[in-house]
């Protein structure tokens, strides 16, 4: 296509530059974990080739010691690649090819450009094509982080709501259904329920997660795996499964594996649940946290910062507001993804780089923010348990109760009469003679409607994946990286 100008302090090729050129699109890159997901590729590839007898032992040092440089972060400023570029992921495969062949050739005594003795397609790429290498490289990327940063941060979140469960287990409150009062319940348990939803969301987070563990390695262009030796996919997932402690594995039919988003998709969706989880929660916890006088102040929410730059003594729920925008755009980008799983045709979806992009800022955003929620406002939630017990006596709701002594129609005009002159239930079944006091004592007590405290506040999930276990090999071929 003839020559290129590529500057000389730069790392990269004419491929890589012909793609800064056609790509001025958003600014972005396909971000540090990408980039570190494609360096382990690489690494895992040339230590595979050279295992297969398809690369020299010189040639497979040089190349994995820039892999290596690539997947640590050392070499990201030569990563310039617009994330919204070709949908296979071209562009960047070739970065990651370029720059380790050129950094290869320097360690050998070559020059950058020089192609040799390392060559980006011959020796960097071999045994692969895009089409294998950037779908590998989104489930390597978002495995790792989910597996890293988001899990511990849901167990975290989970841990601190089943505390605050224990701790609000002898709270009765108001119970709320169509915004409505309702019978009791306790605290505790409306927090056991919203640590059984995090329970559940993290349950399919790993049921997610372990689908992406199975890698499209080794198809090569369209799955037939042309230019592959038959066992470079198997051995190549098993030396990112040692490089990262990930179980990988090679995908039992590469067709599917490199012609679909279907992992990715349902990563996505996994990661939807815990955003709508989550967004039910911050907001309850929200509500019942308005206030702090006239609102249902309920719950007292820690104080971080000022609220406002014109009302002295004011604090907003910030954490649970910043909570709830990154759960708006998980679902947002989920409804990307689902579309970009819907743009494959025949043997390659062409979606790709923004199926990556939208992956890893979901993962990586629900880890940040649900950690935050977890420490800066979970583990410092009050109960107003003054506010929350006046309010019990004060509920129509209670009148709930005295049906299946007096009747629904004798209750609900107890409820009636009891909004119209502001006296409870119990004054005015006290009034009217209805019950005896002792069994309207009995009968309105607030502990026995709310029933027992919950034995247990969340299912227990046990599925989780099962990090291999890295064996000990020569000085930098084995063990985590």
């Amino acid at each position: 296509m003839g020559p290129v100008a590529i500057p000389g302090d730069r790392l990269y090729g004419a491929q890589t530059s012909r793609a800064v050129a056609n790509f001025p699109v958003s600014g972005q890159g396909i971000g540090r974990e990408m980039i570190r997901a494609l360096g382990l590729i690489k690494l895992a590839a040339a230590r595979v080739n050279r295992r297969l007898g398809l690369l020299e032992p010189g040639l497979s040092r040089a190349i994995g010691a820039a892999a290596r440089q690539v997947a640590a972060g050392a070499l990201d400023d030569h990563f310039p690649v617009d994330v919204f570029q070709t949908g296979s992921g071209t562009s960047s495969n070739m970065n990651a090819n370029e720059v380790i062949a050129n950094v290869a050739n320097l360690r050998l005594g070559s020059a950058i450009g020089a192609r040799h003795p390392v060559h980006p397609n011959d020796h960097v790429n071999l045994g692969q094509s895009s089409n294998d290498v950037f779908p590998s490289a989104i489930q390597v990327a978002s495995a790792c982080v989910a597996q890293e940063r988001l899990i511990p941060a849901l167990e975290l979140a989970l841990a601190e709501l089943t505390r605050a469960a224990g701790r609000f287990s002898r709270v009765i409150k108001v119970g709320r259904t169509h915004l409505q009062d309702a019978t009791p319940i306790r605290l505790g348990q409306e927090f056991s329920g919203y640590a059984s939803q995090v329970s559940h969301a993290t349950a399919g987070v790993r049921a997610a997660l372990e689908g992406l563990l199975e890698l499209p390695l080794g198809g090569t262009a369209v799955g037939t795996g042309i230019n592959a030796h038959p066992e470079f996919g198997a051995m190549a997932a098993r030396q990112l499964a040692r490089l990262t402690g990930l179980p990988f594995r090679e995908a039992p039919d590469h067709f599917a594996a490199q012609a679909s988003l279907d992992r990715i998709v349902a990563m996505s969706a996994a990661l939807r649940s815990v955003a709508i989880a989550f967004t039910k929660i911050a907001n309850d916890i929200r509500w019942m946290g308005s206030g702090p006088r006239l609102g249902l102040a309920e719950l007292r929410i820690p104080d971080l910062q000022p609220g406002s730059s014109i009302m002295p003594g004011k604090v907003n729920p910030v954490v649970a507001e910043a909570l709830l925008m990154v759960c708006a755009q998980v679902v947002g980008n989920d409804a990307a993804i689902a579309h970009a799983g819907m743009s494959g045709n025949f043997e390659l979806n062409v979606m790709m780089p923004l199926a990556a992009r939208n992956l890893i800022e979901q993962v990586r955003l629900l880890s940040a923010a649900t950690r935050l929620f977890a420490e800066k406002l979970l583990r410092g939630l009050e109960a107003n348990a003054d506010r929350i017990a006046e309010r019990v006596e004060q509920s129509l709701a209670m009148a709930t109760a005295l049906v299946p002594l007096v009747g629904y129609d004798k209750a609900a005009a107890l409820a009636r009469e009891s909004e119209r002159t502001g006296r409870t239930i119990r004054e005015l079944a006290l009034a009217e003679k209805l019950l005896p006091r002792s069994v309207l004592a009995r009968v309105l007590d607030p502990e026995t409607l709310a029933g027992p405290p919950s034995p247990r506040p969340w299912p227990r999930h046990s599925q989780r994946v099962t990090p291999s276990s890295p064996r000990r090999g020569k000085k930098g071929q084995g063990g985590r990286l």
